[in-house]
C-alpha cells in the first residue's frame, strides 16, 4: 500500500474553450484511501463528451480554474487502500467511466479512484486496444441493447455512425442479429463504413431529411426502423422518429446539436434519453455490460476501430483537434508514456 502522498502529471484546463486550454501540469497525488486504487494509466480513449466538457456546453460545468478531464483509461494497479478486495497491485484494469470527469479525470499518469470506478481488463487485451473498448460498447450495448430492446432481425438507424460509439454500434448490432443503418455527413466514409458491417449507408450532407425517412422506408420495404439510436438531437431528432415504424423506439443518447430537441408526431413510439453513467453506476449494468462485451472480444465479433494512437500526455489537445475536425473513423486513443 502506499504511505505518502506524491505527484502525477495530469492535464488540466483553467478556462473553457478549444483544444489549446489543454495543460500538462504535476498535480498531487494521494495515496489511496478506504475504498479506493491507485491505477497507472497506460492508455487513454478520448471520448465527444470531454471535448463538450473542455468547451463548457457539457451538461454539467467544469470546476475552474484546474479542472480535470477524460472518462475512459487502461492502466494497472499499483496500490490498493484498506477493504479493496476485487482488484490487487499489478492487475491490469480500466476506468468504468462512471464518474465526475472534472473530478476524477483520467487524463494522467497515475490516477486514484474508487473501486466502483473500475473494472477488470478483459483477458488477453492491450491497453490500447482496452482504452478504446469500455465507453464505446458499453453505450452501445446498454443504449442500443439494454434500454432499447434491440434483437435479431430488427432493423436500427445509427446516426454519427463513424465515431468510435457509432462504429462500436455497428458491431454490437451485428452481434445481436439485426440490421444496422448507419447515417454519416459525408460519402468518402460509406466504403468503410460497408465494410464494418453497415447494411445500408446514408450520407446525410447530400440527403435530406425528408429522402433520409424515405431512404429508411425503402430500406424496411415501407415498415421504418425499429429502433434509432441519436447521438445528435436537436431538430433533426424529429425525423428519425418519422422514419421509425408504428410503436418503434429511438434513444437519445447525446446532444451534438445543443438546439432543443424535437419529437416525431409519428407516434405511438417510445424515446428514451439514454445516460451511460447510470447504467455504470449499477453493480448489474456493469456486469452485463462487461460480460458482453469479453465475450465479443474472445470471439472477434468486437474489435474496436481505432483511428489514430497519439504518444504522450502533451498530444491530448492535438488528439482533440482531431476529433473536433470529424476527419477521422473510429476511436482516438492517447498512450502515456513514464
Amino acid at each position: 500500500m502506499t504511505t505518502t502522498d506524491m505527484t502525477t502529471r495530469a492535464v488540466l484546463f483553467h478556462r473553457t474553450g478549444g483544444p489549446e486550454v489543454l495543460t500538462v501540469e504535476e498535480v498531487p497525488l494521494p495515496a489511496p484511501g478506504p475504498g479506493e486504487l491507485l491505477v497507472r494509466v497506460e492508455a487513454i480513449g478520448l471520448n465527444r463528451a470531454e471535448a463538450l466538457f473542455r468547451a463548457g456546453t457539457y451538461y454539467y460545468p467544469p470546476t475552474l480554474p484546474g479542472s480535470r478531464l477524460g472518462y475512459e483509461a487502461a492502466g494497472v494497479v499499483e496500490a490498493v487502500g484498506a477493504g479493496v478486495t476485487a482488484h490487487a497491485p499489478g492487475d491490469p484494469v480500466m476506468a468504468a467511466a462512471n464518474f465526475d470527469f472534472g473530478v476524477y479525470g483520467v487524463y494522467a499518469e497515475r490516477v486514484v479512484l474508487p473501486e466502483e470506478y473500475v473494472v477488470a481488463r478483459p483477458e488477453g487485451v492491450d491497453a490500447v486496444t482496452a482504452a478504446a473498448v469500455w465507453l464505446t460498447y458499453f453505450t452501445a450495448y446498454g443504449g442500443m441493447v439494454l434500454t432499447g430492446g434491440l434483437g435479431p432481425g430488427d432493423h436500427v438507424v445509427i446516426t454519427g455512425a463513424s465515431s468510435g460509439v457509432g462504429t462500436a454500434a455497428l458491431q454490437t448490432a451485428l452481434r445481436v442479429g439485426a440490421v444496422p443503418i448507419a447515417t454519416t455527413r459525408g460519402e468518402g466514409k460509406r466504403k468503410r463504413l460497408l465494410e464494418l458491417g453497415a447494411a445500408h449507408v446514408i450520407a446525410t450532407d447530400t440527403t435530406d431529411a425528408d429522402a433520409l425517412v424515405a431512404e429508411v422506408r425503402r430500406i424496411t420495404a415501407g415498415a421504418g426502423a425499429d429502433l434509432a439510436f441519436d447521438a445528435i438531437g436537436g431538430p433533426g431528432f424529429a425525423r428519425l422518429g418519422d422514419a421509425l415504424r408504428t410503436g418503434g423506439t429511438a434513444v437519445l443518447y447525446g446532444w451534438l446539436d445543443p438546439r432543443p430537441v424535437a419529437l416525431s408526431a409519428n407516434w405511438p413510439q417510445t424515446v428514451h434519453t439514454y445516460a451511460n453513467g447510470a447504467l455504470a453506476r449499477s453493480e448489474e449494468g456493469r456486469r452485463r455490460a462487461a460480460g458482453f462485451i469479453g465475450s465479443g472480444l474472445r470471439d472477434g465479433s468486437l474489435a474496436p476501430v481505432i483511428a489514430e494512437v497519439f504518444d504522450g500526455l502533451e498530444r491530448i489537445a492535438d488528439g482533440h483537434r482531431l476529433m473536433e475536425s470529424n476527419a477521422h473513423l473510429g476511436k482516438i486513443v492517447v498512450r502515456v508514456g513514464e
